[in-house]
């Protein structure tokens, strides 16, 4: 007998985490930020640049106040978190434009019990700051695209509710957007390459 859609789909390993979240479990609410946290900081270092870690802030802060209203499954609450951190994002920038911004620096990190080495944590943070630069340097729709899609790791689906788009208009965007990156890392390794002979 052929197996039924529900036999085949893939339980999320966040959806038990969620349920006990929603429940008011303190520690799966910390799973789920440590989960969801990286990829919404690098979404918003391209959608929010130099306030995402405000920004990031503001988007828990509201996902913390209105969870027990939530309802839907883990890749829901992806959807909803990016929903939330996008429009966090749009009023930082209208913010912006009415008020001066005041650069602090970052905080000290506390060493944990698994810190990778200094050389580790250094060559992590050049590349996902090149990857970074190279998506900001498309067109702002395509590089948010490209952010909620590929870095968010978000279903075309959910991404096209965010941005109000149809899932094919996002495809081809994310498809177009993607081939201009890979002409541009291909263009650095070239010259990375050339660089390194002479």
């Amino acid at each position: 007998m052929p197996a039924g859609p529900a036999e085949h789909a893939v339980e999320d390993p966040l959806d038990g985490v969620l349920a006990r979240a929603r429940r008011g479990d303190d520690a799966a609410f910390h799973t789920l930020w440590t989960a969801l946290q990286p990829r919404l900081l690098r979404y918003l270092r391209i959608k929010a640049r130099d306030v995402a870690e405000d920004v990031a802030a503001e988007t828990w802060l509201q996902v913390v106040r209105d969870l027990d209203r939530f309802d839907g499954d883990a890749a829901d609450f992806r959807a909803w978190l990016f929903t939330i951190g996008r429009n966090r994002a749009v009023d930082a920038a209208r913010a912006r434009t009415a008020r001066p911004v005041h650069l602090v620096a970052d905080p000290v990190e506390s060493a944990t019990d698994h810190a990778d080495s200094a050389e580790t944590v250094a060559m992590e943070r050049l590349s996902t700051a090149a990857a970074l630069a190279m998506v900001r340097s498309l067109p702002a729709e395509q590089a948010e695209l490209i952010a909620l899609r590929v870095v968010a790791g978000l279903e075309v689906a959910a991404v096209a509710r965010i941005v109000g788009k149809s899932p094919g208009a996002v495809r081809v965007a994310v498809h177009r957007a993607l081939r201009t990156l890979s002409k541009v890392a291909t263009a650095s390794a070239v010259d990375d390459f050339s660089v390194k002979v002479m």
